[in-house]
């Protein structure tokens, strides 16, 4: 078998005397879309910290090809769900967009280019020049996507990134970041509450269990591509695996 792109080797970590999480061990492939689910407390957004380099496992190894991840890399970028947070409210649209450029050295005379392509990928064309005061939570949130591809990342970590939005947003939103990764080729893991959308986003669902955090059970999605909010949602395998990940979670 190939070499995992991404893999947690016994992971233990302790936070003001909690231990968060303890010999967690879990592989993703490359191209993955795996979603991370479990109660509040059992460590889905530390497996993202450290991941992405924020912080440092107190035992075992977080692995990106095979290396040690030791710090922030523009290999990975982040999606957090408050985008409000996440955006710069000085900064328009573009500008926002501009700030991944900007990080990576790319040439004022190349960003506009890319700017316009990447608005335009996300349905923020011609929004370019508004403030992200002047838009919507959905397109707040399609911005900061749009800035997070600008990296031009293999893996994306995807923090609750639709939780606060309303339902047909979220719908929207989901499909689209199917049809994205589809079209980068990214590697996912996104953490959710919710475990419909766990099973219509993600090749693999791993629950987590709390106090400490540790992988209490796997499920593997086999549902059709593509994914469809009605098609996909009624299919009987839907329906059995919604039940199967449901009384795994109230085990655990």
């Amino acid at each position: 078998m190939a070499e995992p792109l991404i893999r947690f080797e016994r992971v233990r970590l302790d936070y003001q005397g909690r231990n968060v999480l303890d010999e967690l061990s879990l592989d993703i492939a490359e191209g993955e879309f795996v979603c991370l689910v479990g109660p509040s407390g059992c460590g889905k957004t530390t497996l993202l910290r450290l991941l992405a380099g924020l912080v440092a496992a107190d035992a075992g190894q977080v692995l990106l090809r095979g290396q040690p991840v030791r710090k922030p890399t523009p290999e990975v970028a982040v999606v957090f769900q408050d985008y409000g947070r996440a955006l710069l409210p000085w900064r328009t649209a573009a500008g926002n967009v501009s700030l991944a450029l900007e990080a990576a050295g790319v040439p004022r005379v190349q960003r506009e280019a890319r700017i316009a392509a990447l608005l335009a990928k996300v349905g923020l064309g011609c929004h370019a020049g508004k403030y992200p005061m002047q838009l919507s939570g959905g397109m707040q949130q399609r911005l900061q996507i749009a800035r997070c591809l600008a990296q031009q990342p293999k893996v994306l970590l995807m923090d609750e990134p639709f939780g606060a939005l309303d339902a047909l947003t979220r719908q929207s939103l989901q499909d689209e970041a199917l049809a994205l990764v589809r079209e980068t080729g990214a590697t996912v893991l996104f953490v959710t509450h919710d475990l419909e959308e766990a099973l219509y986003l993600g090749h693999r669902v791993v629950a987590l269990q709390a106090n400490p955090g540790r992988v209490a059970a796997e499920v593997e999605v086999r549902l059709p591509w593509p994914r469809a909010q009605l098609s996909t949602r009624e299919h009987p395998e839907f329906l059995a695996l919604r039940h199967r990940l449901y009384g795994l979670v109230q085990a655990h």
